[in-house]
């Protein structure tokens, strides 16, 4: 067995990875709990190849491991914009503590990155080889270019070190064990509509994203960690909608006296986001299978539980 370290563990993206990796592997479960919630690993918690620590990547730790995840980082607008300087804190000094760890132990090392590197994209689909185009000194600047600093100092370790890295620009994703408040689109439509609340929409809604069911994601960050590829691969669905549509199609799926209201569209929100996914494809051999209409469906399911 191998013993995989899996930062950010009781988050969104975190606890469905621990949930896949679990039966073979040992699992230590780094979160403090920020934006995540401890209901979401309480099924793993007496199982014996589970270990949850609380412990906040900022500070060092030392941990014999195999692989480590890095998915610790608030990652929608209205959590990462409360403390932009923990938000920042946590992508930079919180990979410079994985990294050191991994080079220790001579570990593997995926981070979670982000479309969000890509900014209000001149290009469309964004490809890797995108720079992208980002304002450094914008309300999302502290995620954005965190995340960015983030993926330099892999690269740095890789060439210097020969730390043994993986780099995932993971576009949006949805599915069970969101938070209620997770302020990202799909959550707040489903649970507007649950809670017979008016769907919020910025701007007249014509933006696009294109949207990932978890259980593909988690599937592409496995493929991944056990490939070769050490340059960043965009992992999404490339099924492009936009923010009406997406609200037009949950309204007709719950019963609700919800209304579709339009604010005014937040500063720097991209207008198209969606990946092109030629190079995970090719050199993963993954791309989704869950449809939007079947995602959606399981993830009502999920919210109608907790709502």
């Amino acid at each position: 067995m191998k013993t995989i370290l899996v930062a950010g563990g009781a988050g969104f993206l975190g606890s469905n990875l621990c949930k896949k990796l679990i039966q073979d592997n040992i699992i230590i479960c780094l979160d403090n709990l920020y934006t995540s919630d401890i209901s979401n690993i309480i099924p793993f918690m007496n199982h014996p190849n589970f270990k949850f620590i609380e412990h906040n990547i900022i500070n060092p730790i030392d941990i014999e491991i195999d692989e480590i995840y890095n998915l610790a980082c608030p990652a929608s607008p209205i959590h990462y914009q409360k403390n932009p300087i923990e938000t920042m804190k946590t992508s930079v000094f919180g990979i410079f503590n994985l990294l050191e760890l991994a080079k220790k132990y001579n570990a593997k090392i995926l981070q979670a990155s982000t479309s969000e590197i890509y900014g209000d994209p001149a290009i469309h689909p964004q490809k890797e080889t995108y720079w992208g185009n980002v304002n450094i000194n914008g309300p999302r600047s502290c995620y954005d270019e965190g995340k960015r600093c983030a993926e330099t100092i892999m690269c740095d370790y890789h060439k210097q070190f020969d730390v043994n890295i993986r780099i995932a620009r993971i576009f949006n994703t949805y599915g069970k064990n969101m938070q209620k408040n997770d302020g990202r689109v799909i959550s707040n439509f489903i649970v507007q509509a649950l809670e017979n609340k008016d769907l919020t929409i910025y701007g007249d809604g014509t933006q696009t994203r294109s949207f990932c069911y978890v259980d593909d994601l988690i599937d592409g960050l496995i493929k991944l960690m056990n490939s070769t590829i050490t340059t960043p691969t965009n992992l999404g669905n490339p099924v492009e909608y936009s923010m009406l549509n997406i609200a037009k199609i949950i309204l007709e799926k719950i019963e609700t006296k919800s209304k579709i209201i339009h604010q005014e569209l937040p500063k720097d929100d991209p207008i198209k986001r969606k990946p092109d996914i030629t190079k995970a494809k090719q050199e993963l051999n993954w791309q989704p299978n869950v449809s939007l209409n079947e995602g959606l469906d399981k993830t009502i399911e999920y919210f109608r539980k907790i709502v």
